[in-house]
């Protein structure tokens, strides 16, 4: 094997090597406060159906423009309850780049808290949000308090995220009937061990100095029940592969 080819890989593997690492810092949970949610997440972008970056590979577009949303039903930040709450996010991965392999050097990584909630709430959800909608995949990044809601008419389901962002999307029939299933992809977090596949009706974003007008584009749809337990080993996890 040529010099140049080994160097060329080792160089590869150092990039792999980073990526990992940026990972497990973003995914290590801030505090040890335990805390459980389950509910709903909504999500969408400006890839084609299914999103190429959770397949690590390139997006659709030049870069990946993104939301996601976690409604959620039942949960706690220790001593702190969040039912009926919501805490979501918006990011942009840079051109030519996928969210995984971009991963730390995004454009930008916005967090957004549901308004509905008290102080003591809010500090508990910018917690979770920064581990499960991990905002240190940017050096750009902003929290802002706003309302957050959902409305589901017939098979669409659309998320206004205050002033700055909304999309509508539906779930599409899989070949065989039922829903489009997609079940742990190389990209998968606890969040996204399985999801259903759909696509937008529309999807706007007007905060980060973007103007975002898609449709017809990525929507995804997942139901989660998730802890800090399962991040502290997600975390773990990650650091063994950097290994």
């Amino acid at each position: 094997m040529s010099r140049r080819r080994i160097g060329v890989m080792l160089l590869a593997l150092a990039a792999g090597l980073v990526v990992l690492s940026q990972l497990a810092v973003a995914q290590k949970p801030a505090d040890k406060t335990p805390w459980k949610i389950t509910g709903q997440l909504e999500e969408a972008c400006s890839c084609a159906k299914a999103c190429p970056c959770w397949f690590d590979s390139k997006p659709t577009r030049s870069m990946c423009s993104g939301n996601q949303v976690l409604f959620i039903e039942k949960g706690t930040y220790g001593g702190t309850p969040l039912d009926g709450l919501a805490v979501g996010n918006f990011a942009q991965s840079p051109e030519g780049k996928g969210m995984m392999e971009s991963f730390g050097k995004w454009n930008f990584s916005y967090l957004y808290i549901d308004e509905k909630a008290n102080p003591e709430q809010r500090k508990a959800l910018e917690a979770i949000g920064s581990t499960v909608l991990p905002m240190a995949a940017s050096s750009k990044r902003e929290i802002r308090i706003t309302p957050i809601t959902r409305t589901v008419e017939g098979k669409e389901h659309k998320i206004v995220v205050g002033k700055d962002g909304t999309y509508s999307g539906h779930l599409i029939e899989g070949g065989l009937g039922g829903s489009s299933k997609i079940i742990n992809p190389p990209g998968a977090d606890p969040l996204h061990r399985e999801y259903e596949q759909g696509e937008t009706t529309g999807f706007t974003y007007s905060d980060a100095e973007q103007n975002w007008n898609y449709q017809g584009t990525n929507y995804m749809f997942a139901t989660f029940e998730l802890d800090s337990v399962q991040y502290e080993k997600f975390a773990a996890g990650l650091a063994q592969k950097m290994q």
